[in-house]
């Protein structure tokens, strides 16, 4: 039976928030077990490539003892960006779940479409629109509060 871990990766995103970083969070599963979290980071570690998305992936990949993701979903409450689209096909996950899309930034539906490249060695199932009100709002909220 299938089940949303969106509301985990909001989770993820809200606590990125408190901590005063763009509210996007990101977890991995295997089955329905999740075994690798992340939220933003990049003030915090002073670090460009601290997405959420390579944060769950990292630990995940820490999680399992290999570098392949093979038999694991990520959900994620925005769009992948094309650096953590290339992260997500590297790692070989066998499927991407996102909330909110990214006309600006994104990496997947938008932009750079990494997916759609005939270099890209895998392509997950993608599921996009998952909780996305909910996501979008996560971010409208930051943004409107720093405005």
């Amino acid at each position: 039976m299938f089940r949303s871990f969106m509301s985990d990766a909001l989770s993820e995103a809200r606590a990125a928030a408190l901590r005063g970083e763009v509210p996007v969070g990101a977890v991995v599963t295997r089955g329905n077990d999740i075994i690798g979290r992340g939220g933003n980071r990049t003030r915090e570690l002073n670090d460009p490539t601290a997405h959420a998305e390579m944060l769950a992936i990292r630990a995940a990949c820490a999680a399992l003892a290999q570098d392949r993701l093979i038999g694991c979903d990520l959900w994620v409450t925005l769009e992948p960006c094309a650096m953590c689209a290339q992260a997500i096909a590297h790692a070989r996950l066998d499927r991407l779940h996102f909330g909110a899309s990214d006309p600006k930034s994104g990496g997947v539906l938008h932009g750079a479409r990494i997916f759609t490249h005939r270099q890209t060695h895998h392509v997950p199932d993608i599921h996009d629109g998952i909780d996305a009100e909910a996501c979008a709002a996560l971010l409208k909220e930051f943004f409107a509060q720093r405005r």
